[in-house]
């Protein structure tokens, strides 16, 4: 008895012994699979970068003003009998464009004129007597104290003449005073009188505006803080003054591209203390009266040429909260980083980049949005900075 009750007990302890033996085996052979285990590094797609020479572009914005301005006003007090143009054309230099009434100028002019005659008279008999009197001198034939008042008559009246001169030279001017030209070419604009309005000599208010707009100026701001910047660049060697005559090149206000290329006249000397900047001016050809003073537009001009610039696509490039231009790096570890980079501005589809780069690194441009700084990634040259080498094979994963 026994030895059936114990048999098949000790069966089932032995039984249930090997059970737990084999699960503790397969457990420490085969352990669960943790979270993450087995996938690869995130992939993204990376450019290299390559020294390069680049122009630096400044996109200004500005404003149109006329080449020249000529405000008319009258210099003689009269009725305006005729305005001798229409509002908004084309004038020429030297044109009249009111008649002021010339009837008491005119007879002003008369008298002056007569005066002259009448002095011109007097200068005649008394150059004869002085010329009589010094001959007649030399035999004693008249006093010496008649031949001085005959010299002295004489001079008397050389200086009436000049007198009438000079009141029949300002009747005359007075008198081509009432006729009105404008001392330029150029458009003129409405006219704040019409005739039968008396207008008085060298009053404020202008009888017509005339603006030369062939050629036409553009003055544009540029902060000062950039113009110093570009000074010390340049003093360090960092950056080559182009040529003096610099092209301007002209962006308006519907987007579009001015066909005419300008040229930059030349740069204020003193900063505006409300605004911080400084005033350059160009100048434009417009035949075609496309530009109108008031226009705001926007000028690309080349202002230096930097040799040590890297090319980066816009994609590439991104800024912080603060404003700072930031770009994802891939460094020789596999792991990104991010880094701050100084821009000078864009030649077409990329930007300039003047500092925080060097040859040959590696610049994430796809996949950013996966790419977190202190991840490990793979890096898949998809293209290269403008000159740069080859592109090299992709990176193997990083070791754990």
């Amino acid at each position: 008895m026994n030895t059936r009750f114990h048999s098949p007990v000790l069966f089932a302890a032995v039984l249930a012994g090997t059970l737990v033996f084999t699960a503790c085996g397969n457990s420490e052979s085969s352990p669960a699979p943790g979270p993450g285990a087995g996938m690869p590094p995130t992939m993204v797609g990376v450019i290299l970068t390559s020294i390069e020479s680049a122009p630096l572009v400044s996109e200004l914005p500005g404003r149109t003003t006329p080449f020249m301005v000529a405000e008319l006003r009258p210099q003689v007090t009269g009725i305006v009998q005729q305005r001798l143009f229409t509002e908004g054309s084309t004038v020429k230099a030297g044109e009249t464009l009111y008649q002021i009434d010339p009837s008491t100028y005119k007879a002003a002019y008369d008298s002056a004129a007569a005066n002259k005659a009448r002095a011109d008279a007097n200068l005649y008999n008394a150059r004869l007597r002085a010329e009589r009197y010094a001959e007649l001198v030399g035999i004693e034939a008249v006093s010496k104290q008649a031949n001085d008042d005959a010299n002295a008559a004489l001079k008397q009246a050389e200086a009436d003449v000049a007198a009438a001169r000079a009141a029949l030279d300002k009747a005359r001017i007075d008198l081509d005073f009432t006729r009105v030209k404008s001392p330029i070419s150029g458009r003129i604009g409405r006219s704040s009188v019409t005739p039968g309005a008396l207008v008085t000599a060298n009053q404020p208010a202008a009888l017509a505006t005339v603006q030369q707009l062939d050629p036409i100026y553009v003055d544009l701001t540029q902060s000062s803080a950039d113009l110093q910047r570009m000074r010390r660049d340049v003093a360090s060697g960092k950056i080559s003054l182009v040529d003096e005559s610099i092209p301007v090149q002209l962006i308006l206000e519907d987007g579009t591209q001015y066909e005419e290329s300008g040229t930059l006249a030349f740069s204020e000397v003193t900063v505006d203390p409300g605004t911080g900047s400084v005033t350059l001016r160009a100048s434009f050809p417009n035949p075609d009266g496309t530009l109108l003073p008031g226009m705001y537009v926007r000028a690309r001009m080349v202002q230096g040429q930097t040799e040590q610039a890297v090319m980066l696509p816009h994609a590439a490039l991104t800024h912080d909260p603060r404003g700072h231009a930031i770009v994802m790096m891939v460094n020789t570890e596999g792991v990104v980083e991010a880094r701050i980079v100084q821009t000078r501005g864009v030649q077409g589809d990329k930007w300039i980049v003047t500092d925080g780069l060097a040859a040959g690194e590696k610049v994430i441009v796809e996949g950013l949005q996966k790419a977190r700084p202190g991840q490990p990634v793979q890096a898949q040259v998809v293209g290269a900075a403008q000159g740069a080498a080859p592109a090299a094979a992709p990176s193997a994963p990083p070791k754990n």
